[in-house]
């Protein structure tokens, strides 16, 4: 239950700061990792600080390599870690699937809705042209650019994931 408060309050907190400066902060991040160790330890022993680091680092595994190739910010790295240390590898696994799908909602959202939707259609356009005639295709043209907030994305995951288990406890 504990677990569950504390991953609410520090998505919550994220989303926030994620949309107003596309930025979410170690402050917010560190003492809610400390405080999950210190939870699981006090729970259920060094069982539960195994239980923490497998999913602490089955949520690093999960958009390590998207960060690496240079797609996503380190914050929405080490929130989705967060998530796998409060809730373990099994909820952070449930979540991310959401997550995904969530951030493809936003990105389409934000595909269709930006300014320039005409041309980016008219690009569209033209690479399926391509593709359909075998044409080689100029490394031109952008469908979106700059980034969006995926800490959005992240607690959207969360929440369908909280939805799924019932709110349970944990």
């Amino acid at each position: 239950m504990w677990t569950n408060a504390i991953l609410l309050l520090v998505l919550a907190l994220c989303v926030v700061t994620d949309l107003r400066s596309r930025k979410i902060y170690n402050k917010v991040i560190a003492p809610a990792l400390l405080l999950a160790a210190v939870l699981h330890i006090a729970t259920a022993g060094w069982g539960g600080l195994l239980h923490m680091l497998v999913g602490l680092g089955v949520g690093l595994a999960i958009l390590l390599i998207p960060y690496l190739l240079g797609g996503m910010g380190a914050g929405d790295v080490k929130l989705l870690a967060l998530v796998g240390a409060l809730k373990g590898a099994v909820f952070v696994l449930t979540a991310s699937v959401y997550m995904a799908l969530a951030g493809a909602v936003m990105a389409l959202a934000i595909v269709l809705f930006k300014n320039g939707f005409r041309a980016r259609i008219r690009y569209v356009q033209y690479v399926l042209v391509c593709v359909r005639y075998r044409l080689k295709l100029p490394l031109q043209g952008q469908l979106a650019s700059g980034s969006y907030p995926y800490g959005v994305a992240i607690a959207g995951g969360c929440l369908l994931g909280f939805m799924l288990e019932g709110w349970g406890a944990g």
